[in-house]
């Protein structure tokens, strides 16, 4: 009976976190761990190309996503709910927390050691490698591990999207960063104030996109889709003096 009500209680707060009555049904299962030091500073950079997460907007709440979850790369910039499963393992989570992290970096699987033992982050299973600080948010430090319930949730941020553009001539290599709603990019269009056509881009790795036109001298306009297929466009991002290496702010937002 006592277990019964610890569940119904955890099931009622899954649905104050959603906001609707079904909640429970949204939820899946997964583990998380953590990684990076007190600090977060071991998290910095990644598989998603992002660098400084701060400067990018990420912060400290942030995880390597599994093999299961990262899609190849797919799933960099988007935005999951965590919440530790007390239900399991009441002893480690932290009562009542939840926290909301971005997806910045790959957790690679390591075949030398067993899924259920070390290889957390072996397909097929989803594995959250969590920032320490954002991990110590939702359980204690010494649990090491711990059950967790997820689901992908809208991203928020402050600000608008940050282009970074790196590369050489007829290579221009695109860091997009920043990016709110589903936070996953899923397309990518570039334009050249000389040729005025939006011409599309692809997928280098991570966030990173390329485009093979030589742009040199020309103010550069992006348009950005995400994985929700929601559009925006951001104009006149990149002045026609722009030098590689540089990052650039619009004021435009999902």
């Amino acid at each position: 009976m006592e277990k019964l009500f610890v569940f119904s209680r955890f099931v009622l707060f899954l649905g104050i976190l959603t906001g609707t009555k079904g909640a429970s049904a949204a939820w899946l299962r997964a583990h998380a761990t953590f990684y990076g030091g007190s600090d977060a500073s071991g998290t910095m950079g990644g598989a998603c190309g992002y660098g400084n997460l701060y400067r990018d907007g990420y912060g400290v709440k942030t995880a390597a996503l599994s093999t299961a979850l990262f899609n190849k790369g797919k799933a960099c910039g988007g935005c999951y709910k965590i919440v530790c499963d007390a239900t399991q393992v009441p002893q480690w989570c932290l009562k009542g927390t939840s926290i909301t992290i971005t997806a910045t970096n790959f957790c690679p699987p390591n075949y030398a050691l067993p899924s259920d033992n070390g290889g957390w982050c072996n397909p097929p299973r989803p594995h959250f490698d969590m920032s320490q600080p954002a991990f110590e948010s939702i359980a204690k430090y010494k649990a090491g591990i711990v059950p967790i319930l997820y689901r992908q949730v809208g991203c928020k941020r402050s600000g608008g999207l940050r282009f970074t553009i790196n590369g050489r001539d007829y290579f221009e290599l695109v860091l997009i960063s920043n990016v709110g709603g589903a936070g996953e990019i899923s397309k990518v269009w570039i334009k050249g104030s000389k040729d005025n056509k939006w011409e599309a881009m692809t997928m280098n790795w991570g966030s990173n996109w390329q485009s093979l036109k030589y742009l040199n001298g020309q103010t550069l306009s992006f348009r950005v889709q995400t994985s929700d297929r929601k559009t925006r466009t951001a104009l006149n991002v990149a002045p026609s003096g722009w030098k590689f290496g540089q990052t650039f702010t619009t004021n435009v937002q999902f």
